[in-house]
């Protein structure tokens, strides 16, 4: 369904689609991998395509009209789990609004991202931890559901009402949004070109003098604002980067996002998932994988991209950058050499449960940390007004960094076990 809602209740549609009849009977719709299939291509083909065809589509349409169908689709399927149907309809039914929910939440994340990029790059970091927030509330309710035993059904609800309240929620914050002078300052678009062509010699100073009369506790939007205006007093004909243009100057950081995610997605979680607690968490299986892996990866994950409000190193012009990203990597042979069951193949090397602890906290801190610094530097080596075409191609990378990071995700599989992977949870993460 989404990133949150597939992995934590996988048994309310499995349970629908066996009709309570046999539990152990073999999953003939294969649930898992079509829920990921339907999920990714959508993903990745729609953030492509609103890299190139964003200008053509105004921002408010892209970005309110996919909440508007978001909430709609996620209202379907929370009214499902209290309509009986058959089950060939109820796959069909699922499966497409899987594909549509995806389908939008392309368009809705590529226009985000443009329209981050244009405020200061704080606001990028902000944005990011936002994200890691949504995983730690997903994680609190799948650890609550497993502690109280909630049957499938409830969960399922919960589930799906919980995106609903969030999206409504979030269209009415961006409905505002335009009508605070802050945002108004920044998100200036063609037609403020058109109504500057020729600013008077003072224009910085009616900025600044603006800005002093409703301070909010930016220090740097003086700066900002007069910066942008600067800019367009220089050439205010000039024209937009085209596409190819635009990623001539951020592919180090379109690829170091790509990276960044293929490596988190290659283990977690349909590999991290398997892990079987040795220590503390004996015997507490229910509570050790919400805990332990979700929980303490979004936590971390959170902190990490949080710090790149206060810390930016190494700098987007360094070349460390990219070789940490790259360095990332080790961290899948450290995961596969936990305690993950079943295995055939590769011995169990940290076995203890705080060896786990403490290598996931690591693995989702620069998870965190290396995927916003690569999303927050990319606008700043654009111009203003091209900012926009960074953030739709930082996120069409972005989404190809979990489309290979789930691929990848089976052949780390099948180098422990002869079993096929976890193919329903490889979505299961912040962006």
């Amino acid at each position: 369904m989404c990133s949150y809602s597939i992995p934590f209740c996988l048994q309310y549609f499995t349970d629908r689609l066996k009709n309570g009849t046999n539990s152990t009977q073999p999953d003939t719709y294969m649930f898992g991998n079509m829920s990921v299939l339907l999920a990714q291509l959508p993903l990745l083909l729609f953030t492509l395509l609103n890299s190139f065809l964003y200008q053509h589509i105004a921002e408010k349409m892209r970005i309110a009209g996919s909440m508007v169908f978001i909430l709609l689709l996620f209202i379907l399927t929370a009214i499902l789990v209290k309509v009986k149907m058959d089950q060939d309809h109820f796959f069909s039914i699922t499966m497409a609004t899987i594909w549509f929910i995806n389908m939008f939440g392309a368009v809705l994340q590529g226009g985000l991202f443009g329209l981050v990029g244009k405020l200061p790059p704080r606001f990028s970091s902000l944005f990011m931890s936002g994200q890691a927030v949504a995983g730690i509330f997903s994680g609190i309710a799948m650890l609550l559901s497993n502690i109280f035993e909630t049957d499938s059904e409830s969960a399922a609800l919960g589930y799906f009402i919980t995106p609903c309240a969030a999206t409504l929620l979030t269209l009415c914050c961006y409905l505002v949004l335009p009508h605070l002078r802050f945002a108004q300052l920044h998100l200036e678009n063609v037609s403020t070109k058109s109504t500057m062509k020729e600013p008077s010699a003072n224009s910085s100073e009616i900025v600044k003098v603006k800005l002093n009369n409703f301070n909010n506790g930016f220090d740097d939007s003086e700066t900002e604002a007069c910066k942008k205006l600067n800019e367009l007093k220089q050439d205010p004909t000039e024209e937009k980067s085209t596409v190819p243009q635009v990623f001539k100057k951020i592919w180090v950081m379109a690829l170091c996002v790509t990276c960044v995610f293929a490596v988190t997605l290659s283990v977690f979680p349909a590999i991290t998932i398997n892990t079987k607690p040795s220590g503390l968490f004996d015997g507490k299986d229910n509570i050790f994988v919400p805990l332990c892996s979700f929980i303490v990866f979004n936590v971390m994950d959170w902190i990490g991209r949080s710090l790149t409000s206060r810390l930016q190193w190494p700098s987007m012009k360094s070349h460390l950058f990219p070789l940490f990203v790259v360095l990332r990597v080790v961290f899948i042979p450290a995961l596969m050499l936990c305690n993950i069951q079943p295995r055939f193949y590769l011995p169990v090397f940290f076995n203890h449960d705080m060896a786990y602890i403490s290598i996931m906290s690591l693995f989702a801190m620069t998870n965190g940390y290396f995927a916003c610094l690569s999303m927050s530097y990319a606008p700043q080596l654009v111009r203003p007004k091209d900012a926009e075409t960074a953030g739709a191609l930082m996120t069409f990378f972005l989404a190809l960094g979990l489309s290979l990071g789930a691929g990848r995700s089976h052949t780390v599989m099948l180098q422990l076990s002869h079993y096929p992977p976890n193919m329903n949870m490889v979505r299961m993460t912040t962006v």
